[in-house]
This record gives C-alpha cells, sequence and structure tokens, in this order.
C-alpha cells in the first residue's frame, strides 16, 4: 500500500492506523520488578509494611517468606555443621525403650562411632536416637542432633551436644547426607524408613557416591529384604545389583569394617 506520507504505520502489516488509543486510567503500581493493575494494586508501600508494627501478619504465611525460611535452615545448617569431623548418621525409632536390646545396641554403636574418630549425628530425639547419641556423649566424642518441628512435642535429648531444630524435613536430611560418611539404620518406624530410602535412592542413581548404607538387626530388616528381592527385583522393578546398595549385620565390628573399608581409596581395597 502507498501512502501520502501524513499515514502512521504501526507493527509489521501494511495497514494503515490512526493515533494510538489514549491510556486507561486504571490503577498501577511498580513493586520493584513486578508490576501491578487494577485490583491487585495495594493501598501502602513496601516499606511502609516492614515498619510497621500493627499491620498484618498475613505475610508471615505466604509462599515468598516460606522461600526465605527455607534459605535461612539451609543457611544455619551449612554454617553450624560445616567443621564437622568425619561424622556418620544413625537413625532408628523413637520408640525404643530404654531397657531393649536395640537401646543397648545403638549406646554400643555411638560409643564405638566414636571411637573410631566419627562424629554421631541423629534425628535428635529419644528412644534409638538416644542410645546412638548417648553412647557418643559417654565415649567423649561430639554427638548431633537434628531436630524437627512436629505437632506433638519431642525435642532433643540430654546427650546431644551440638542441636538443630527444623521447620522442614528436607532441609534436614539434606544436612543428615551433606555430612555424614554413612549410615547405620537400627529398626526403626516410617520416618526411619524414609530416611533409609531416601539414601539408597541417592546411592543408586549416584547422587552421592561411596556411601555405606548398614541395617543393624537382620531379624527385624529381613523381611524388607525378602520383599525386595522376592517382589521388588523378582518382578522387574528393580535391578538385582541394588540389593547391594546396603548390607545387614548383627555384628557392631562388622559394621566398623564396612565404614573403614568405605573410607579407603578404591585401589586399597
Amino acid at each position: 500500500m502507498t501512502g501520502t506520507g501524513d499515514e502512521k504505520h504501526y507493527g509489521h502489516g501494511p495497514e494503515q492506523v490512526g493515533e494510538p488509543r489514549p491510556k486507561r486510567a486504571w490503577p498501577e503500581k511498580q513493586q520493584g520488578p513486578v508490576l501491578v493493575r487494577r485490583d491487585q494494586v495495594g493501598t501502602s508501600t513496601t516499606d511502609q509494611r516492614l515498619l510497621d508494627t500493627t499491620g498484618p501478619t498475613d505475610w508471615l504465611h505466604t509462599d515468598p517468606w516460606r522461600v526465605l525460611r527455607i534459605t535461612s535452615e539451609f543457611v544455619e545448617g551449612f554454617g553450624a555443621l560445616a567443621e564437622l569431623p568425619p561424622a556418620i548418621s544413625v537413625f532408628g525409632s523413637a520408640r525404643t525403650s530404654i531397657d531393649s536390646p536395640e537401646y543397648a545396641a545403638g549406646v554400643a554403636i555411638g560409643r564405638a562411632l566414636v571411637e573410631a574418630g566419627y562424629a554421631v549425628i541423629t534425628g535428635g530425639g529419644p528412644g534409638a536416637m538416644e542410645a546412638a547419641n548417648r553412647g557418643a556423649s559417654e565415649a567423649g566424642g561430639l554427638s548431633v542432633g537434628l531436630g524437627i518441628e512436629l505437632p506433638f512435642e519431642q525435642g532433643l535429648n540430654e546427650f546431644v551436644d551440638l542441636g538443630l531444630n527444623f521447620r522442614y524435613f528436607f532441609v534436614r536430611k539434606t544436612m543428615f547426607v551433606k555430612y555424614a560418611q554413612g549410615f547405620v539404620v537400627l529398626p526403626g518406624g516410617l520416618g526411619t524408613l524414609d530416611e533409609l530410602f531416601e539414601a539408597l535412592t541417592l546411592v543408586q542413581t549416584k547422587k552421592v557416591t561411596r556411601f555405606p548404607v548398614i541395617l543393624f538387626g537382620s531379624e527385624y530388616w529381613g523381611g524388607l529384604f525378602d520383599w525386595l528381592k522376592n517382589t521388588l527385583v523378582a518382578q522387574g522393578k528393580a535391578a538385582p545389583h541394588d540389593l547391594e546398595l546396603f548390607q545387614i549385620t548383627d555384628d557392631i565390628d562388622e559394621v566398623m569394617k564396612i565404614l573403614a573399608d568405605a573410607r579407603r581409596p578404591a585401589h586399597e581395597i
């Protein structure tokens, strides 16, 4: 199309258009990098909401604030644990009674780990966790507890020397893996199974390497092994070599040997 020279052209097409439409008079506000219009425009500024001590507290429960809390938990955890000596995470049931063989085994394992030069990391609660912390503390080693906020009161046991409480399970589990050279898993419930299979998945997918996972108590864990072998592997849901991702034992000396072998360079094993 040939114009007279007075027409205005916009866009990529040949159409003639008139003057741009006038800007609509809707509310508009810039909030940092965010543009809001119409009903999204509030009546206060960010600084005002920050400094107003009598304002609403709904912002404490928004997703952006949760991101900051999650970040702060990672920062606090990394800062508190970054200088740990080599450590082993010990898992087990919070319901393990103090007079049970499992509790005694936890104490003995905690003590043996310290004598081998490890710090001991647990979930910081009662039962099997307390047992491992107790063994570590009584042996003069570093006893670490990573607690979790729960609907029912649990709290860190008295044998924890260095303790952190987390709001978020996934942050806590990151600390268990990042600052440990292996897992020793005592008999436990759903939380213990969650931590166990998290570790096995990380090893299977090579997110962590040369990471020993030891199940202590063959009578307790034998049924799980049979199901993994005769159902999971048999039906092709996992490979036969996945059963080598963990070891089952009743012998604390064997626990220590497995951990020692995992620390040695591959060419020395």
